[in-house]
Protein backbone atom coordinates (compact mmCIF):
# COMPACT_ATOMS: atom_id res chain seq x y z
CA UNK A 1 0.00 0.00 0.00
CA UNK A 2 1.13 3.55 -0.63
CA UNK A 3 1.22 4.62 3.03
CA UNK A 4 3.41 1.63 3.83
CA UNK A 5 5.82 2.52 1.03
CA UNK A 6 6.10 6.13 2.20
CA UNK A 7 6.51 5.15 5.84
CA UNK A 8 9.10 2.60 4.82
CA UNK A 9 11.11 5.25 3.01
CA UNK A 10 10.88 7.78 5.82
CA UNK A 11 11.77 5.28 8.56
CA UNK A 12 14.74 3.56 6.92
CA UNK A 13 18.20 4.68 8.01
CA UNK A 14 19.68 3.22 4.82
CA UNK A 15 18.05 5.22 2.04
CA UNK A 16 19.19 2.75 -0.58
CA UNK A 17 16.02 0.82 0.21
CA UNK A 18 14.06 3.59 -1.53
CA UNK A 19 15.22 2.19 -4.84
CA UNK A 20 13.79 -1.21 -3.94
CA UNK A 21 10.34 0.25 -3.31
CA UNK A 22 10.32 2.28 -6.52
CA UNK A 23 12.02 -0.22 -8.79
CA UNK A 24 9.63 -3.00 -7.80
CA UNK A 25 6.75 -0.97 -9.16
CA UNK A 26 8.40 0.85 -12.04
CA UNK A 27 9.62 -2.44 -13.50
CA UNK A 28 6.15 -4.01 -13.63
CA UNK A 29 5.43 -4.43 -17.38
CA UNK A 30 1.76 -5.36 -16.92
CA UNK A 31 0.73 -1.99 -15.53
CA UNK A 32 2.76 0.01 -18.04
CA UNK A 33 1.34 -1.95 -20.95
CA UNK A 34 -2.14 -1.29 -19.59
CA UNK A 35 -1.40 2.46 -19.66
CA UNK A 36 -0.17 2.13 -23.24
CA UNK A 37 -3.33 0.29 -24.29
CA UNK A 38 -5.46 2.90 -22.54
CA UNK A 39 -3.69 5.75 -24.37
CA UNK A 40 -4.25 3.97 -27.67
CA UNK A 41 -7.94 3.49 -26.87
CA UNK A 42 -8.35 7.18 -25.98
CA UNK A 43 -6.65 8.20 -29.23
CA UNK A 44 -8.91 5.91 -31.24
CA UNK A 45 -12.04 7.32 -29.60
CA UNK A 46 -10.96 10.86 -30.45
CA UNK A 47 -10.02 9.84 -34.00
CA UNK A 48 -13.45 8.31 -34.56
CA UNK A 49 -15.15 11.49 -33.32
CA UNK A 50 -13.33 13.51 -35.99
CA UNK A 51 -12.26 17.13 -36.07
CA UNK A 52 -14.69 19.84 -34.88
CA UNK A 53 -14.55 21.25 -38.44
CA UNK A 54 -16.01 18.01 -39.77
CA UNK A 55 -12.78 16.65 -41.22
CA UNK A 56 -11.24 13.27 -40.56
CA UNK A 57 -8.34 12.85 -38.18
CA UNK A 58 -5.25 10.89 -39.20
CA UNK A 59 -2.32 9.65 -37.16
CA UNK A 60 0.54 12.08 -36.75
CA UNK A 61 2.31 10.74 -33.69
CA UNK A 62 5.26 12.28 -31.87
CA UNK A 63 8.30 10.21 -31.05
CA UNK A 64 9.39 10.92 -27.50
CA UNK A 65 12.39 9.86 -25.45
CA UNK A 66 10.70 9.28 -22.10
CA UNK A 67 12.70 8.74 -18.93
CA UNK A 68 11.74 6.78 -15.84
CA UNK A 69 10.43 3.62 -17.51
CA UNK A 70 12.54 0.78 -16.17
CA UNK A 71 11.26 -2.04 -18.36
CA UNK A 72 12.23 -3.33 -21.76
CA UNK A 73 10.06 -1.43 -24.20
CA UNK A 74 9.20 -1.53 -27.87
CA UNK A 75 8.77 1.48 -30.13
CA UNK A 76 5.13 1.99 -29.14
CA UNK A 77 6.16 2.96 -25.62
CA UNK A 78 7.99 5.98 -27.02
CA UNK A 79 5.05 7.30 -29.04
CA UNK A 80 2.93 10.23 -27.92
CA UNK A 81 -0.25 9.59 -29.86
CA UNK A 82 -1.39 12.59 -31.87
CA UNK A 83 -3.82 13.29 -34.73
CA UNK A 84 -4.13 15.83 -37.52
CA UNK A 85 -7.18 17.01 -39.50
CA UNK A 86 -7.14 16.18 -43.22
CA UNK A 87 -9.01 19.31 -44.33
CA UNK A 88 -7.15 22.12 -46.11
CA UNK A 89 -7.63 25.34 -44.22
CA UNK A 90 -7.87 23.48 -40.92
CA UNK A 91 -5.12 20.91 -40.42
CA UNK A 92 -5.82 21.21 -36.72
CA UNK A 93 -3.75 18.94 -34.52
CA UNK A 94 -5.48 17.01 -31.77
CA UNK A 95 -3.17 15.37 -29.23
CA UNK A 96 -5.26 13.02 -27.07
CA UNK A 97 -4.95 13.04 -23.28
CA UNK A 98 -2.49 10.50 -21.92
CA UNK A 99 -2.07 8.34 -18.85
CA UNK A 100 1.65 7.99 -19.64
CA UNK A 101 2.66 11.59 -20.30
CA UNK A 102 1.98 14.67 -18.15
CA UNK A 103 1.97 17.15 -21.01
CA UNK A 104 5.48 17.92 -22.24
CA UNK A 105 7.29 16.47 -19.23
CA UNK A 106 10.13 14.14 -20.10
CA UNK A 107 9.56 11.59 -17.34
CA UNK A 108 6.67 9.12 -17.24
CA UNK A 109 3.65 10.28 -15.28
CA UNK A 110 3.80 7.33 -12.87
CA UNK A 111 7.47 8.02 -12.17
CA UNK A 112 6.73 11.69 -11.43
CA UNK A 113 3.86 10.85 -9.07
CA UNK A 114 5.78 8.20 -7.14
CA UNK A 115 8.98 10.18 -6.80
CA UNK A 116 7.31 13.43 -5.70
CA UNK A 117 5.12 11.49 -3.26
CA UNK A 118 8.11 9.71 -1.76
CA UNK A 119 10.15 12.90 -1.74
CA UNK A 120 7.62 14.81 0.39
CA UNK A 121 8.84 15.33 3.92
CA UNK A 122 12.34 13.97 3.40
CA UNK A 123 15.36 15.66 4.91
CA UNK A 124 17.78 17.34 2.49
CA UNK A 125 20.18 14.41 2.89
CA UNK A 126 17.56 11.80 2.09
CA UNK A 127 16.16 13.90 -0.74
CA UNK A 128 19.62 14.02 -2.27
CA UNK A 129 19.99 10.26 -1.85
CA UNK A 130 16.69 9.76 -3.66
CA UNK A 131 17.82 12.06 -6.45
CA UNK A 132 21.11 10.17 -6.75
CA UNK A 133 19.31 6.83 -7.05
CA UNK A 134 17.39 8.04 -10.10
CA UNK A 135 19.82 10.60 -11.52
CA UNK A 136 17.54 13.57 -10.88
CA UNK A 137 18.59 17.16 -10.36
CA UNK A 138 17.14 19.34 -7.55
CA UNK A 139 15.70 21.59 -10.28
CA UNK A 140 13.70 18.65 -11.61
CA UNK A 141 12.16 18.01 -8.19
CA UNK A 142 11.38 21.70 -7.88
CA UNK A 143 9.63 21.79 -11.27
CA UNK A 144 7.54 18.79 -10.32
CA UNK A 145 6.58 20.33 -6.99
CA UNK A 146 5.74 23.59 -8.73
CA UNK A 147 3.46 21.73 -11.14
CA UNK A 148 1.51 20.06 -8.33
CA UNK A 149 1.27 23.18 -6.16
CA UNK A 150 0.82 25.61 -9.06
CA UNK A 151 -0.67 24.22 -12.28
CA UNK A 152 -2.55 21.33 -10.68
CA UNK A 153 -3.65 23.27 -7.58
CA UNK A 154 -5.13 26.01 -9.82
CA UNK A 155 -6.97 23.58 -12.09
CA UNK A 156 -10.68 22.80 -12.18
CA UNK A 157 -9.72 19.17 -11.58
CA UNK A 158 -8.28 19.97 -8.15
CA UNK A 159 -11.08 22.42 -7.28
CA UNK A 160 -13.61 19.64 -7.85
CA UNK A 161 -11.57 17.08 -5.98
CA UNK A 162 -10.74 19.33 -3.05
CA UNK A 163 -14.35 19.90 -2.07
CA UNK A 164 -14.89 16.15 -1.77
CA UNK A 165 -11.96 15.51 0.56
CA UNK A 166 -12.72 15.53 4.28
CA UNK A 167 -10.58 16.27 6.14
CA UNK A 168 -9.05 18.50 3.47
CA UNK A 169 -5.69 17.90 1.79
CA UNK A 170 -3.30 20.85 1.73
CA UNK A 171 -1.66 21.81 -1.54
CA UNK A 172 1.79 21.42 0.01
CA UNK A 173 0.94 17.77 0.69
CA UNK A 174 0.37 16.97 -2.99
CA UNK A 175 0.52 14.43 -4.49
CA UNK A 176 1.35 12.05 -1.64
CA UNK A 177 -1.56 12.86 0.66
CA UNK A 178 -4.02 12.76 -2.23
CA UNK A 179 -2.73 9.41 -3.47
CA UNK A 180 -3.02 8.04 0.05
CA UNK A 181 -6.69 9.08 0.26
CA UNK A 182 -7.79 7.36 -2.93
CA UNK A 183 -9.64 4.09 -2.74
CA UNK A 184 -8.26 0.90 -4.19
CA UNK A 185 -6.98 -2.53 -3.19
CA UNK A 186 -3.38 -1.73 -4.16
CA UNK A 187 -1.03 1.01 -5.29
CA UNK A 188 -1.72 0.34 -8.99
CA UNK A 189 -5.42 0.96 -8.49
CA UNK A 190 -4.79 4.16 -6.55
CA UNK A 191 -2.40 5.45 -9.19
CA UNK A 192 -4.98 4.81 -11.89
CA UNK A 193 -7.60 6.59 -9.78
CA UNK A 194 -5.27 9.62 -9.78
CA UNK A 195 -4.16 9.41 -13.40
CA UNK A 196 -7.66 9.32 -14.91
CA UNK A 197 -8.81 12.68 -13.44
CA UNK A 198 -5.47 14.18 -14.54
CA UNK A 199 -6.25 13.41 -18.21
CA UNK A 200 -7.63 16.91 -19.06
CA UNK A 201 -4.34 18.44 -17.85
CA UNK A 202 -2.20 16.33 -20.18
CA UNK A 203 -3.36 17.90 -23.46
CA UNK A 204 -4.27 21.50 -24.29
CA UNK A 205 -5.79 20.59 -27.66
CA UNK A 206 -8.16 17.97 -26.19
CA UNK A 207 -8.79 19.45 -22.75
CA UNK A 208 -12.55 19.32 -23.43
CA UNK A 209 -12.50 15.55 -23.98
CA UNK A 210 -14.51 13.52 -21.50
CA UNK A 211 -13.84 9.85 -20.95
CA UNK A 212 -16.43 7.57 -22.46
CA UNK A 213 -15.70 3.87 -22.81
CA UNK A 214 -12.16 4.33 -23.98
CA UNK A 215 -10.20 2.75 -21.15
CA UNK A 216 -9.60 -1.01 -21.09
CA UNK A 217 -11.57 -2.70 -18.35
CA UNK A 218 -8.77 -4.82 -16.90
CA UNK A 219 -5.04 -4.65 -16.45
CA UNK A 220 -3.13 -7.40 -18.13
Amino acid sequence: MFEEAVSYVLDQKNHRETATVCHAFLTDPTFHRFLLQADLAIAEEIREAGCPCGGQLHQSNYRRKPRGLLIQRDDDFCLRYSLCCDQDGCRRRRTPPSLRFLGRKVYWSVFIILLTALEHGLSPRRRQALADQFDLSPKTFYRWQHWWRGTFAASAVWCEWRRLLLPPVGEKELPGALLGRLQGPDLKSRLLALLIPLLPLTSASCADWRMGKALPQKMG
